[in-house]
């Protein structure tokens, strides 16, 4: 991250505390740690897949859905990166954009997605960006 001109102190630290809470939650969400990747969520954030027939209303909502993958399906996390970064900050909320590329497993194998994902935070208290919104969407082909 590079300073810009007209920016402030104030928003420079903002991307970075996003920046950070970002690295958070693909890092729990790669290691297969469902505790630590939903407590980066707000209670009542939403989330949109691709693959989902509903928007997802909550994160105890995702929690369950995940839980039940789980169960029927074996699923697991086997990692996750990300590129391509983006970071806008509005104020008190922040919009994050970026390439993910993941391994699962299922009792049917492996797979490997490549997708893009915007993911909103909201500042819920200095230094403490929550996200409140997911949207996945696949990767057009040839996108990095």
């Amino acid at each position: 991250m590079t300073a810009q001109p007209g920016r402030t102190e104030q928003a420079e630290q903002a991307e970075r505390e996003v920046r950070q809470r970002a690295a958070e939650l693909v890092a729990a969400f790669a290691r297969d740690d469902p505790d630590t990747y939903f407590a980066c969520f707000a209670p009542d954030a939403s989330f949109v897949f691709h693959d989902a027939e509903h928007v997802v209303t909550s994160t105890e909502e995702y929690r369950r859905l995940r839980a039940g993958w789980e169960a029927e399906h074996g699923f697991r996390v086997l990692g996750c990166e990300t590129s391509d970064t983006r970071v806008q900050v509005l104020g008190e909320t922040a919009v994050l954009t970026h390439t993910v590329r993941t391994r699962t497993a299922t009792h049917e194998g492996e797979q490997a997605l490549h997708e893009r994902e915007t993911v909103v935070f909201h500042r819920q208290a200095p230094g403490l960006w929550l996200a409140v919104h997911e949207h996945l969407s696949p990767a057009p082909p040839g996108a990095s």
